[in-house]
């Protein structure tokens, strides 16, 4: 592929082609001593180089074009009198620091002079705007076609509209560029109209797949605020495929996130009993950290937790802890500890036979936020039965586990929440029964 006309000192063309390997191969790109010139194709439409390597984010680059101090690609190489190329600033930065050397070598430099390596440049460029001019014309195709297809949506009906909505997912999904095509030319609107108490469920889950992967302003997430479309995501969150139920339960999420949010949107009781079995479905885990995030975003809402409560979310939640991931557990340990701000969420808890030795079994063993959230779940249940549950909670090894909190380098505040549950569970025990429950062997089994 001809990129470089390099022409002889003395103005003839020798008739050879330079390209990358050519250049490599050759050795050409060692030197910059300026008797090689090259002529950039269609000069008229030159770009800037820095432009181009910033927005292109290429994976793998040659390695002849990385400076050797910085590791990235060099813009205005030149080359040392022992033949090192280097970025300018980069080497210029070295001699400032006083250094004499060539910092690939470590050879000391009989000349401290930088020569331009316009061969070098000139390769960089040719190639990074042949990336780039191909990056270009692959985004304004994108764009061409996310802007056809929604001409197409405006107009089709019937299975015609679900064929059109399920190509513009496929291209918003493996396209960023498409996503930001849609969002300009109205697309989210017309999306969004899709969803009605009338709408099937194919065409609901393909409008869901594209919403999830927008960027949604305000406006756009109020439209979707409406209780008729909130209706048609719950519907769909407990009827709909896994990938379905997932995108419902993230677009719900979306929304929350908006200050004009309404706490009654959610406090529905069909919402809270697809979220459920989406934590509780052992077969698919994928639904469970989304089910998981909306639920933690909800229960800050006061209705929201008495529903949770009476549809047994908190036996439900306290069995799959064993089961959950590290990023999940953060989440149901939160909802846990938000229902504990309800009398009737503490008696569930208190109520649920694996609470206290689920619990326990995660002080220390997560994270520190985790520690946090399980020892206010078991603050809150040793204090509404204190006896009964801080009996139970010392069999399974909770007064070694806190004492190893209180020893160990964590949030002072979280360290004195432990030595005050301590200081409950000892009042039931004698101090040489205490003492003898407090050994940290059983932490270790």
């Amino acid at each position: 592929m001809p990129m470089f006309q390099p022409w002889k000192k003395n103005g003839g063309f020798d008739g050879n082609v330079l390209d990358l390997h050519t250049a490599v191969k050759d050795g050409v790109l060692g030197g910059g001593d300026g008797e090689a010139v090259v002529v950039v194709a269609d000069e008229k439409k030159k770009l800037d180089l820095k432009k181009m390597i910033s927005e292109l984010e290429l994976p793998e680059i040659p390695s002849v074009f990385i400076c050797p101090i910085s590791l990235e690609p060099m813009r205005d190489p030149v080359t040392l009198c022992t033949g090192q190329t280097y970025e300018r600033s980069n080497i210029l930065k070295w001699f400032s620091l006083g250094h004499c050397t060539c910092p690939t070598t470590m050879q000391e430099l009989w000349d401290d002079l930088v020569t331009p390596n316009k061969t070098l440049h000139q390769l960089i460029y040719t190639w990074y705007s042949q990336k780039y001019v191909l990056m270009k014309k692959r985004s304004e195709d994108v764009q061409g076609r996310a802007i056809e297809i929604l001409g197409t949506l405006r107009r089709a009906k019937g299975k015609a509209k679900v064929h059109a909505l399920s190509e513009l997912k496929q291209v918003v999904m493996a396209h960023a560029i498409a996503k930001k095509t849609v969002v300009d030319e109205g697309g989210i609107f017309v999306i969004s109209s899709l969803l009605s108490p009338f709408t099937s469920h194919a065409v609901g889950s393909e409008a869901i797949a594209i919403l999830v992967n927008l960027e949604l302003d305000s406006d756009s997430k109020a439209g979707l605020m409406q209780p008729a479309r909130v209706s048609l995501m719950v519907d769909m969150l407990n009827d709909g495929s896994i990938e379905t139920k997932i995108n419902c339960a993230r677009l719900i999420g979306m929304l929350v996130e908006e200050k004009s949010f309404r706490a009654e949107l959610v406090s529905s009781h069909s919402l809270l009993v697809g979220l459920m079995r989406l934590v509780r479905d052992r077969r698919r885990r994928n639904g469970v950290s989304p089910a998981l995030t909306l639920l933690k975003s909800i229960s800050v809402h006061k209705q929201v937790r008495h529903l949770m409560v009476r549809i047994g979310a908190v036996p439900q939640l306290v069995d799959v802890l064993p089961c959950l991931d590290y990023e999940s557990l953060e989440s149901a340990l939160f909802v846990l500890d938000s229902l504990c701000l309800e009398t009737e969420g503490r008696i569930a808890l208190k109520d649920s036979v694996n609470t206290i030795p689920n619990t326990v079994r995660l002080l220390m063993k997560v994270s520190e936020k985790c520690t946090n959230y399980a020892i206010l779940i078991l603050w809150s249940v040793c204090k509404l039965a204190s006896e009964e549950c801080s009996s139970l909670a010392v069999d399974v090894g909770l007064a070694a586990k806190l004492l190893l909190v209180i020893q160990s380098g964590c949030d002072p505040a979280l360290k004195q929440r432990s030595a005050e549950l301590l200081k409950l569970c000892s009042l039931h025990f004698s101090d040489t029964m205490f003492i003898s429950k407090c050994k940290l062997t059983r932490t270790i089994q």
